[in-house]
Parts: structure tokens; sequence; C-alpha cells
């Protein structure tokens, strides 16, 4: 029986953090008995490391996607420079691991490679007696996702199985799961009323824009191929909370209408 499970996510992006509360859900409806935290790395970690590590994924993905994507490939080495990264990251999360030399959980479950690199270290150390299953929330399975001391990975893709299994990990200890979704998502609702509440068309083909929960990416430059499109459609943009490109995607959609009426 799980008396004490620890979820743990970083704010780098918002795909983490709902990984995590989906999973908190779960383990609340399946054991409500269980003491059940869900808690962001990032909090347990110095104020410049903190700022740092949240603010510079949004700057690189939205001022130098191509510096972020080059920077992606170059750090996806297995195990390079792996004793070098968790000094640094040990180093800055000084908070975290004293929490968990504390706390000390039955289970771990990271929804982010970080508090997933400590744990590792600190079960190869015989600092914490917990077991620790990592999900990774991407499709591809990073090297910084790589860890020694684990009980199980949970991965989106069957292509992410096999390529941890080449780099020797036991298929045993490897599920593929998919990347976890709130579980209102698995209810049925009626789709003309949803429509409605939407103020949809009712037969139109509805496209999905999604800019994340930072709202990142290229969404104007998709609004604008949209608008393009030969047959009747219509387009749902989220902008997450990112209230800026909000109103710049207000405005093009506004433009973009003004300049159909005028055709």
């Amino acid at each position: 029986m799980l008396k004490k499970v620890l979820i743990l996510s970083a704010s780098a992006g918002a795909g983490h953090v709902r990984a995590a509360q989906a999973i908190e859900k779960a383990f609340r409806q399946s054991n409500p008995k269980a003491q059940v935290r869900n808690i962001d790395i990032l909090e347990y970690t110095n104020t410049v490391f903190r700022k740092l590590y949240s603010n510079a994924y949004l700057k690189f993905v939205n001022k130098r996607p191509e510096l972020f994507g080059w920077l992606y490939e170059h750090f996806d080495k297995p195990w390079h420079n792996e004793k070098q990264r968790t000094a640094f990251d040990k180093l800055n999360a000084r908070p975290f691991i004293k929490m968990l030399e504390d706390y000390q959980p039955d289970i771990a479950v990271c929804t982010h490679f970080l508090p997933a690199e400590l744990i590792s270290w600190l079960k190869a150390k015989n600092k914490i007696n917990t077991r620790q299953a990592i999900v990774v929330t991407d499709f591809d399975a990073h090297a910084f996702w790589l860890c020694r001391n684990y009980e199980h990975y949970f991965v989106a893709l069957d292509e992410t199985k096999v390529y941890l299994e080449q780099l020797g990990f036991d298929p045993a200890k490897i599920t593929v799961s998919g990347i976890p979704i709130d579980p209102v998502f698995a209810e049925k609702k009626d789709k003309k009323k949803m429509r409605e509440l939407l103020n949809l068309d009712p037969v139109a083909p509805a496209i999905l824009i999604s800019a994340g929960g930072f709202g990142v990416g290229p969404v104007e430059e998709l609004t604008k191929a949209i608008s393009n499109l030969k047959n009747k459609a219509q387009a749902v943009v989220i902008c997450g909370r990112n209230n800026e490109l909000k109103t710049r995607v207000e405005k093009l959609i506004k433009n973009l209408k003004a300049m159909l009426n005028l055709m």
C-alpha cells in the first residue's frame, strides 16, 4: 500500500505540470487514503536558478527557436556530461534534496527530467528508499531523461520504448502509456452542445491550433495558413496564458476577415 506519493514536475513549459496534475487526480481517485503531494521542483531551488530555468525556455522558443533546436540536438547524447550536469543541479536544488531525505516518499512519479535525475543520484547513494517512476512527457526520450536508478519508465510511443531498449534499458520496466491527460477528457460530451457552447459552426470541420499553456510557437503563421483553405472550415486558437499573443491573433483574424470581405 502506497502511503506517501510524491508527484514531481517543473514549471518550464506547461505540459510537465499538466501531466503531473492529471497523475495527481488519478492517484487521489484510485487511492483516496494515500497522502499525495504534487510539487514543482523549481520551488525548491535557489531564486536565480528558478528564474533562469523557467524563463530561458520561453525566451528561446519564442525568440530563437533555431538556437533552441540546435541546443536540443547538441545535448542529446546519452550519458554525455552526466556527472557535470548532476553536480550543477545538486548545487542549485539543495532544498529539494533535503525535502526528499526528510519526507522519504514510498514512490516518486516524475514528469520532468530534473527531479528524476536527482532522485536517481540519491538512490545510488542510498540516501532515500523511494521507488521512482519516470513519465516521459515528450514524444522523444532526450538524453536528459535517462536515469540509471529507477523502477519504471512510462513513454508516449512504441518508438520511444524501442530507443530505450537499444540503450540497454530493461523492456520489462518500460510501458507505452501515452502522455498523461486530465481524466475529464475521458468523459463523453454531446458534440452538438459543445459546438453551441463555443459558438462554433455546427457542421464545418474545426481545426485546433494550440500554443500550449505558455503560448509559444508559430501560431500566427498557422492561423494565416488556415485562412487560405479552399474548403469551409473554422479554427480554434489556444494562446494559453500569453495575453500578447492573444491580442496579436485577434488583430490578425480581424484583418483577415476584412481582406476576405473585400475579395
